[in-house]
C-alpha cells in the first residue's frame, strides 16, 4: 500500500494495523525505513508491579476469589461519637 505526507508531513494510517492499536513506538533505519511497533503506555508504578510476577498473580487469585483476600488494615476505626 502507497500512503503519502500531507503538507504537515502526515499520514493517515486508515486500515492498516489492528484496531486496538492506537499507539506506537516508531524506529526509523538508516535507510529511511519506519518501523511502528504497538505500544502501551503506563505509569512507572504499573511498570514496576509488572516486574514482581508473583505479585500480579497474587492479585488475580484475589480478583478471581475476593473471599480469600486479606482484610485492609489502611482503614482506620471510625471515632465514637460523643453526646453534648
Amino acid at each position: 500500500m502507497l500512503v503519502e505526507l500531507d503538507a504537515r508531513r502526515r499520514v493517515a494510517l486508515g486500515k492498516l494495523g489492528h484496531p486496538e492499536h492506537d499507539r506506537y513506538l516508531v524506529e526509523e533505519q538508516d535507510d529511511g525505513t519506519l518501523i511502528f511497533r504497538p505500544a502501551v503506555v503506563m505509569t512507572e508504578h504499573e511498570a514496576a508491579l509488572l516486574r514482581h510476577p508473583e505479585l500480579v498473580e497474587k492479585i488475580r487469585a484475589s480478583q478471581a476469589d475476593p473471599s480469600k483476600a486479606a482484610p485492609s488494615k489502611a482503614r482506620r476505626p471510625r471515632a465514637k461519637k460523643t453526646s453534648a
